[in-house]
């Protein structure tokens, strides 16, 4: 039908009106009667099939939790008595010891050999798990729900069979738990030759039908938080790397909030002191993950978990399922291992898993100095001794800066007649001396902001420093030479005491240590080489921030404090030799100008 009349040129718009409203009609009530419900039936379906997920999610999330609920123990017991009231597979290797719990498949018991308490001869190992039962309680366990509820499967009082009695590195223990309803269990340990535990859990089925189970894990710690650090500076905590950004969980956020969930996410969870981690890392994807808090007989235990995607495991089927558990020392280039992986060994990469040292704001500096650091030890022998070529280093970096500062220092000391006439002159009126001043430095060409701007740019150093000193493991117990056999540490010696002769247990505020005092003279000297400001009081103020400093860096980390001191020294020898050349070159044009206004006379 044409829309057009016998008149062509005028168009029919009653016909073409009648057109578009039959369309609506039938687009309307096609919506209307085909496409709306099946969009109302598809969202019932996709809000019944979520919820149906959370449901499952929060019913085996509850079963997981009552998996941590330990059974009463006995608070008497000693740690060596816990150990004795189970059957144990024995770890050992270079760098653990311990054991294996039997009675739950559990690790309860690891000691770090190569770690001390203390630098004192015959300390005890570093101990890093421990069995339940009282406020030093700190494990890991792995095991299964099941979809039913119905199926049973292990828990923390079941006794797992072995096929042997100690894990060694490069080895496996095999352990297996027989549910009596034609389902087994079995976990496949491998111990690598550093801290990093490989397990295989396994189901095989028998029972007549098919079973669903999800596989699970935790890390649970008794933790009062007045053993942490409690350091602006540093993370002690739960933490975790999902889906390649780092999250941080203070045990004061998650006391407040009791559990902190993260639904689908993939990466890896864990728990990390200053320099220990013990962290999950799942081989799947898309899993669960819960940070939580509760109090168990007055004590404080946080617990970090993941609950594994459905494995359906049919009948006369067996069904894998891999999870990696590291538990020892934040070793940088270990942890740098770990984060690259190995494909011959068959291990898949663990994203930013160096982050578990808490570098910081300042990664991309602080990084590459415990880098620059770990190259000078390896190469010395001594971290101390790094620490003195890396201070050089810094310098030579910064020598361009530096030559133009102390230059320009230089010009400042010789300026300093001119200065105190000018205020003199001008005493009464600030406006005016300011004015003739800049002339007097803009005529001699000399800018004495210039002399800020080397010690500005090494602040970020000097903080990128002290992180490293502060958290990574390698400097923990790191030895100089003579009283200083920590770097990690305060300088031990004490005026005080006459440097240890007099017997007297002197109270922390009253400690002054050599090194320290050290750093103050060379700080001393360094500011008695730089022109004094024009300001009374300000230079007063200036005259008392060695001892300022004295007392801040008295605390610090003797490595940091060496780092200073020895910076001063290289500075102050800047200095001499860069006004001895000024002066040099001041003289030599002194005399060429006099001689050449004699040879004009």
């Amino acid at each position: 039908m044409s829309m057009y009349q016998n008149n062509k040129d005028e168009p029919d718009y009653k016909r073409l009106f009648l057109a578009i409203f039959l369309a609506a009609i039938v687009l309307f009530s096609w919506q209307a009667m085909v496409e709306w419900p099946r969009r109302q039936a598809l969202a019932q379906y996709t809000v019944a099939k979520e919820k149906k997920k959370q449901e499952s999610y929060q019913q085996h999330a509850t079963k997981l939790s009552a998996q941590t609920v330990e059974p009463e123990e006995n608070p008497n017991l000693t740690r060596d008595q816990r150990l004795a009231a189970t059957s144990r597979v024995t770890i050992k290797s270079e760098k653990l010891d311990g054991s294996l719990s039997l009675k739950g498949a559990r690790f309860d018991d690891i000691r770090l050999v190569q770690y001390r308490t203390s630098i004192e001869a015959g300390s005890p190992e570093v101990i890093l798990f421990s069995p339940n039962g009282d406020e030093q309680s700190y494990f890991s366990q792995i095991g299964w729900v099941a979809a039913d509820n119905k199926t049973r499967v292990p828990d923390s009082n079941s006794i797992w069979k072995s096929d042997k009695t100690t894990l060694g590195a490069d080895d496996t223990v095999k352990l297996s738990w027989d549910n009596g309803e034609g389902v087994t269990f079995k976990l496949a340990i491998t111990l690598d030759k550093d801290y990093m535990f490989h397990v295989i859990q396994q189901v095989e089925n028998h029972s007549g039908h098919e079973v669903t189970l999800y596989p699970y894990a935790y890390i649970n710690r008794a933790f009062h938080e007045s053993r942490a650090q409690n350091n602006a500076i540093l993370h002690e905590g739960p933490l975790g790397v999902m889906e390649g950004v780092l999250t941080e969980v203070a045990y004061s956020d998650l006391r407040e909030k009791k559990n902190i969930t993260h639904e689908g996410v993939s990466g890896w969870i864990g728990i990390t002191d200053k320099y220990w981690l013990t962290a999950l890392i799942p081989t799947d994807e898309h899993y669960k993950i819960t940070y939580s808090h509760y109090i168990k007989n007055g004590v404080d235990r946080y617990q970090t978990d993941y609950l594994g995607n459905s494995q359906t495991v049919a009948n006369n089927a067996t069904s894998n399922y891999n999870v990696r558990l590291f538990a020892g020392a934040k070793e940088v280039t270990l942890l740098d291992e770990y984060a690259a992986g190995n494909a011959q060994q068959h291990e898949p990469p663990i994203p930013f898993f160096d982050r578990a040292v808490d570098f910081g704001a300042l990664y991309f500096m602080t990084k590459p100095m415990f880098k620059m650091l770990n190259y000078f030890f390896l190469a010395t022998g001594n971290f101390g001794s790094a620490i003195l070529l890396l201070t050089i280093v810094v310098k030579l970096l910064m020598y361009p800066l530096a030559n133009k500062s102390y230059k320009a220092t230089s010009q400042m000391r010789e300026l300093q007649p001119e200065i105190a006439k000018l205020r003199e002159r001008y005493f009464d009126d600030q406006i005016a001396m300011n004015k003739e001043m800049m002339a007097l430095y803009k005529r001699e060409k000399v800018n004495p902001a210039s002399g800020c701007l080397p010690v500005l740019i090494q602040m970020p150093v000097f903080f990128a420093l002290y992180k490293v000193l502060f958290v990574t493991i390698e400097m923990r117990h790191a030895q100089f030479f003579g009283w200083i056999r920590d770097l990690s540490a305060k300088d031990p010696s004490n005026v005080f005491t006459l440097f240890g002769y007099v017997d007297w247990a002197a109270p922390d505020w009253l400690h002054l240590g050599v090194l320290p005092l050290l750093m103050c003279m060379t700080m001393v000297i360094q500011m008695s080489q730089q022109p004094k400001p024009a300001d009374p009081m300000q230079a007063k103020m200036i005259s008392y921030m060695p001892y300022f400093m004295l007392i801040v860096f008295n605390s610090m980390p003797a490595g940091l404090v060496l780092y200073w001191t020895w910076s001063n020294v290289i500075s102050i020898g800047q200095q001499l030799i860069i006004t001895r050349r000024y002066k040099a070159h001041k003289e030599k044009h002194h005399h060429k100008n006099a001689k050449k206004h004699g040879a004009a006379a």
